[in-house]
């Protein structure tokens, strides 16, 4: 399955964000290790808001802190609530949020007071469907703004520093810098892209919350062109929409002194980013495909990145071969049987099996088990020609059930680097249905 991309360039229509300090560490605290789950390229971290514990994306290519799903956690208070319109990355309208200020967010020894949350109204806007885990939100500037912030993606933990000399030497030490500006509360980076035998310098947002490798914008120069060996893709979903483009692959990304051959990147159409508040000279953005390669220290502050290679500097690229977009669509009731041990017991003198007698060495037990659904089809791609559609429920994937499946495990199948065949067993309108085709790069 292709990489979710979700990448939230958000308007907030005319509330600027003022009076928040960021999070701060409490007394004879010097660092905070916070483990979190990586899943399709994306960062989910817990952190309390007012008390009770909410899952978030970690994501630098965004300035508020936002909330949405909390259909199941009615029991966090917000306060100073008024009604506003939230606007951004997609093709479609505006839809209607609240905005709430002086709330506490706090993790393992550093907290965040008087913090102003954004509240999405639409339970549509689901990202949890996407990940295949409860999801409540995304913060952005505010986690990053105050101190040094290392993501370990080996180690898969975030460590917050706090900005002394101390932790500033040690990182220097370790680590390769490499300048950035910050602008409208987020981390640009100028690196360069070769398309067509030509080097071009781009500016590009460093974004935690994108899973791509890089996207670049089609406007942006006349040097940026879409290679002619592309396809058409549904690239990920925004506030305002979904966000359609094609994919393609270039020569060669580098950023700062590290080369990467032959990334996929993407083009978002200009329907769907019509709504980023762009700032100047912005040709896209670095992902976390590359960012994943290392381990990165984000210094705001100090208007500074420091990279450190890790074990999968040299992956290679891949994407999603198969052209079908999987989503978590609810759980069900699975029956399985369990096996059981035959008991010895002494009784009076004379050995008893138990359960032998009857021949009943098993028993069933029902467990809630993920369901998934097919959300969109690429046109043209090997699944559509095989006949699946969008909305078909998957029931097993190479003859094994798909609740067996994480939801991580179906995308690293689908984009395996070999040409694999894949059989995908669905149901339709009560029908069960039968389908295979074959992973083709056709990049």
């Amino acid at each position: 399955m292709k990489k979710i991309i979700i990448l939230f360039f958000l308007f907030i229509c005319g509330l600027p964000i003022l009076g928040q300090e960021g999070f701060l560490f409490e007394k004879n605290v010097d660092k905070v290790i916070i483990p979190f789950q990586f899943i399709n390229n994306l960062i989910f971290i817990p952190i309390k808001v007012n008390g009770i514990e909410l899952n978030f994306l970690l994501d630098s290519g965004i300035e508020e802190t936002i909330l949405f799903s909390m259909e199941d956690k009615k029991e966090v208070s917000f306060f100073n609530v008024e009604k506003i319109t939230l606007r951004g990355l997609g093709s479609e309208e505006s839809i209607e949020g609240l905005k709430s200020t002086n709330n506490v967010l706090e993790i393992n020894g550093v907290k965040s007071t008087n913090h102003v949350l954004y509240i999405v109204l639409d339970q549509s806007f689901n990202l949890s469907f996407h990940v295949g885990i409860p999801v409540n939100g995304i913060i952005g500037y505010n986690f990053f703004k105050k101190n040094l912030v290392e993501i370990d993606y080996k180690r898969k933990r975030v460590i917050v520093y706090r900005d002394n000399k101390k932790n500033r030497k040690k990182t220097e030490k370790k680590f390769h810098e490499v300048a950035i500006t910050i602008e409208r509360s987020k981390p640009y980076i100028t690196s360069s892209v070769v398309m067509n035998a030509v080097d071009i310098p781009v500016k590009l947002l460093v974004d935690t919350g994108n899973s791509d490798a890089i996207w670049l914008f089609q406007n942006y120069s006349k040097s940026i062109k879409v290679p002619a060996k592309n396809f058409e893709d549904y690239l990920g979903k925004g506030f305002s929409g979904d966000v359609e483009g094609k994919r393609a692959q270039i020569s060669k990304f580098t950023m700062s002194k590290f080369e990467f051959h032959n990334p996929i990147v993407g083009f978002p159409d200009t329907t769907s980013i019509r709504n980023v508040n762009m700032v100047t000279d912005r040709a896209g953005s670095v992902g976390s495909e590359i960012l994943r390669r290392f381990s990165v220290v984000f210094d705001y502050p100090n208007r500074q990145l420091f990279l450190r290679k890790n074990g999968d500097f040299y992956s290679p690229f891949s994407y999603n071969k198969s052209g079908i977009e999987i989503q978590h669509y609810g759980l069900k009731w699975v029956q399985e049987t369990v096996h059981l041990e035959t008991v010895p017991i002494i009784k009076s003198g004379n050995l008893v099996l138990k359960e032998k007698e009857a021949d009943n060495n098993f028993k069933y037990k029902f467990e809630l088990k993920p369901v998934y659904i097919i959300l969109n089809v690429r046109k043209n791609s090997p699944a559509a020609s095989s006949g699946l559609q969008k909305g078909d429920v998957i029931v097993s994937i190479n003859k094994i059930p798909a609740y067996k499946y994480t939801l991580q495990k179906i995308n690293s199948i689908l984009k395996s680097e070999e040409e694999k065949w894949i059989t995908i067993e669905i149901e339709r309108e009560g029908q069960i249905l039968k389908f295979k085709f074959q992973l083709l790069n056709v990049l």
